[in-house]
């Protein structure tokens, strides 16, 4: 939709659904992001963030129902933020006052302390019953790729991961699945996390191997970070999350790749095949 329809129908909608919201004192600005806009909605009364379900996202595994289901399970635990509407297509959800955690910050030992801290409270939570299904998520992604990409060698490797029996949870817990700095919150409640699009339950051990591949962690800051999060109260066998961790990275690796190429397909823009391409020439390199 182009922007005045989108004001229009987003008018309309709090007009509708929260009438104490005033839409003419209302201002819309766009908030990008890696998988899409959404809308920050300015009011006299507080600001909102309008997200919406489009066909781009469900092609992406987003549906907006779990992301405000997860959202009112977390809402005494002050991880993320609350919702305020879901209704025809759209999640409108608190916007977070604070800045997003700065390269230095997420650097420091302080930042790396308070991710762990985080991640502990967030993997103790129980399970909101919204399982991550990884395979049906990758054959998702399968449909929606580039065709003139593929080639005899990425099959093979598809359906080695079709087939190939996935890593036996750790612990299963709600998890995140897309942590890295932008999406981490400074607020004077502490850290929070924003964009639970891909939030589901399953194994910690995939959060953690997630964070570390989708972040570029060197070895000592994995480490590092696997200490801190034993410190705070995390999973404490060290040895069987190292392993478990190792035993996820694949999968992690290739739904990067097909992420990366599920946004290619949609959006034409080459800095989604910029990023794939390391990942697609590491796990064909393992392809006989």
């Amino acid at each position: 939709m182009l922007p005045a329809q989108i004001k229009a129908t987003l008018s309309a909608l709090l007009q509708k659904h929260l009438p104490a919201v005033e839409p003419a004192g209302c201002r819309l600005s766009t908030v990008s992001g890696l998988t899409g806009e959404s809308w920050r909605i300015s009011t006299p009364q507080h600001d909102l963030l309008a997200r919406a379900q489009s066909q781009e996202k469900s092609d992406l595994g987003v549906e907006r129902h779990r992301e405000a289901a997860i959202l009112r399970q977390l809402d005494a635990e002050t991880l993320g933020p609350c919702v305020v509407l879901q209704t025809a297509g759209w999640l409108f959800v608190e916007w977070l006052e604070g800045n997003t955690v700065s390269e230095e910050l997420w650097q420091s030992a302080q930042g790396q302390v308070a991710l762990a801290q985080m991640l502990t409270r967030l993997h103790q939570l129980p399970p909101s019953g919204y399982p991550l299904n990884l395979r049906q998520q990758l054959s998702r992604y399968w449909q929606h790729i580039d065709r003139r990409r593929l080639t005899p060698r990425w099959l093979r490797l598809h359906q080695q991961f079709m087939r190939r029996a996935l890593p036996t949870p750790l612990k299963l817990a709600l998890v995140h699945m897309d942590i890295h700095p932008e999406n981490l919150v400074n607020t004077t409640q502490g850290l929070r996390l924003i964009d639970w699009e891909y939030a589901a339950d399953s194994d910690i051990a995939l959060e953690l191997a997630a964070l570390f591949q989708g972040n570029n962690l060197s070895v000592q800051q994995r480490q590092q970070l696997i200490d801190d999060y034993i410190r705070c109260g995390g999973y404490q066998d060290r040895s069987r999350l190292e392993q478990q961790i190792t035993h996820w990275i694949p999968w992690v690796n290739y739904l990067m790749l097909m992420w990366c190429e599920v946004r290619w397909q949609q959006t034409q823009e080459s800095r989604y095949i910029d990023w794939g391409q390391p990942l697609r020439q590491k796990l064909l390199r393992e392809v006989p």
